[in-house]
């Protein structure tokens, strides 16, 4: 049962990454005008795809799991200080208390790791 669990505990938080990977890769150009409207390059807009597909994955197969864990939990940090500290706004603080909880989650995952559903799980040998 544990392991089902911790499988579906990297599935949901996961699945937040992946959606939003799509979202920009079909939204390209309106992403780029936002990033923009913080003094971002729109060139940074690519290595933040790559990163909320491929680790999101990682994190879901449970391979390669602790640099994913911690790469996504810096990477919502950043996302959450950069886009989301305006107080002002009931919303932008809603979503960056989000950000911070999921990269409380990823710092979880990173310690504790996975149950026996990875694929970086290393197999137990019985000497006969």
């Amino acid at each position: 049962m544990n392991n089902i669990l911790d499988l579906l505990g990297r599935v949901f938080i996961s699945s937040v990454f992946l959606l939003s990977g799509y979202n920009k890769i079909f939204n390209f150009e309106s992403t780029t005008d936002w990033m923009s409207g913080f003094g971002l390059p729109g060139f940074l807009l690519w290595p933040a795809i790559l990163l909320e597909v491929i680790f999101p994955i990682f994190i879901i197969i449970g391979y390669k799991i602790k640099i994913s864990a911690y790469l996504l939990a810096l990477f919502c940090i950043s996302t959450a200080l950069i886009f989301h500290l305006d107080f002002s706004n009931q919303m932008q603080t809603i979503a960056l208390l989000k950000n911070f909880g999921l990269a409380g989650g990823f710092l979880f995952i990173a310690v504790h790791g996975t149950g026996d559903w990875a694929v970086d799980k290393k197999k137990k040998y019985v000497r006969l």
